[in-house]
C-alpha cells in the first residue's frame, strides 16, 4: 500500500508501522488484520508484535511532496490503513515522533488521521491548541452509540478539518447535531462492508446519511456498499461482491471533498 492508492477517498496511503488492536464492532471483520495474515504477519491482538517498515518507505512521502510541488496540487495521504496512529502503545512514541517530523517535512500533502481513538487525538499529537493547515483528523463510526461515543471527542480536536468514516456501517446512524456544531464535522466518508463475512448495509441508512450531509451542506463520498447491494423492484439486497455492487447511490457516485484551509479558518 503506498502511492495512487487504491482506496477511493485518498491519493496515497503510507503506516508508520502494521497492527492493532480490536475495540469496536467496526473492528470484527478487519481487511487489515486479514491482509497482514495472508502476508505471514501476526500483527493484531494485545502484545503482538508490530510489523516495522523499510526507511525507504518513510522516504516516499518526501518523494510525493517534491512531486506535489511541480505539479501544483495537494494530494492526500491516508495515514494509516493498517494501525492506528493514536492506540498508544509504548512501542508506538519513537514511531509517532518519526510520523510528525515527517508531517512537518511535507507540508504539500494533506494527511488524513483516520483513528477509532478520537478520545486519545489530543493527548498523543504535538501541536496542542494550533495544529498543521495540512492535518486532517478522522474517526469511525459505525452506528449511533459509537457516533455519540466519538464524535464529541472529535469535535474537540483543533484540526483543520474534521471529518467522518462511516464504514462499515452497521446501523442507522444521526449525524445532524455534529455537522451542526461549531466547530463541525466537515466530510462524510460513508460506506458498507466487504469480504466473505460481510454485514449488510441497508439501503436507507445509506440514504439517511446522504440527506443528513445535504441538509447541512456537508460534502459526502460514497465509497462503497460492499458486498451487498440493493437490486430489483421491490429492492433486495443482494449479495453482488464488491466490485458488481458498485459505488453508486441512487443512479450517482458521490465524490465529496472538503476544501483544504489554512490553520487560521478553524
Amino acid at each position: 500500500m503506498g502511492a495512487n492508492s487504491s482506496i477511493e477517498w485518498t491519493t496515497h496511503t503510507f503506516n508508520p508501522w502494521w497492527g492493532c488492536t480490536k475495540v469496536s464492532p467496526a473492528c470484527d471483520h478487519c481487511y487489515a488484520e486479514a491482509l497482514a495474515k495472508r502476508r505471514g504477519f501476526q500483527a493484531w491482538g494485545p502484545g503482538a508484535p508490530i510489523r516495522l517498515l523499510s526507511d525507504a518507505h518513510w522516504r516516499e512521502p518526501l518523494k510525493w511532496n517534491a512531486a506535489a510541488i511541480e505539479a501544483s496540487e495537494r494530494p492526500r495521504v491516508f495515514c494509516a490503513s493498517m494501525a492506528d496512529v493514536f492506540e498508544g502503545r509504548n512501542e508506538h512514541a519513537q514511531l509517532r515522533e518519526r510520523l510528525w517530523r515527517l508531517i512537518d517535512k511535507t507540508p504539500n500533502l494533506d494527511w488524513l488521521l483516520l483513528t477509532k481513538r478520537p478520545n486519545k487525538v489530543n493527548q498523543l499529537a504535538p501541536w496542542g491548541g494550533t495544529w498543521p493547515a495540512n492535518v486532517w483528523v478522522g474517526t469511525t463510526v459505525e452506528n449511533q452509540e459509537w457516533t455519540d461515543k466519538r464524535l464529541p471527542h472529535l469535535l474537540a480536536v483543533p484540526s483543520v478539518v474534521r471529518f467522518v468514516s462511516a464504514e462499515p456501517l452497521l446501523g442507522p446512524v444521526d449525524l445532524t447535531r455534529y455537522m451542526l456544531a461549531r466547530p463541525r464535522v466537515d466530510w462524510v466518508i460513508l460506506g458498507g462492508e466487504s469480504g466473505s463475512s460481510a454485514r449488510p448495509m441497508q439501503p436507507e441508512w445509506a440514504r439517511s446519511v446522504r440527506e443528513q450531509c445535504v441538509a447541512a451542506d456537508v460534502p459526502l463520498h460514497f465509497k462503497q456498499w460492499g458486498t451487498f447491494a440493493p437490486r430489483g423492484n421491490p429492492e433486495q439486497l443482494v449479495r453482488l461482491g464488491k466490485k458488481k455492487a458498485g459505488r453508486e447511490l441512487d443512479g450517482r457516485e458521490w465524490d465529496g471533498l472538503p476544501s483544504p484551509r489554512t490553520a487560521e479558518a478553524v
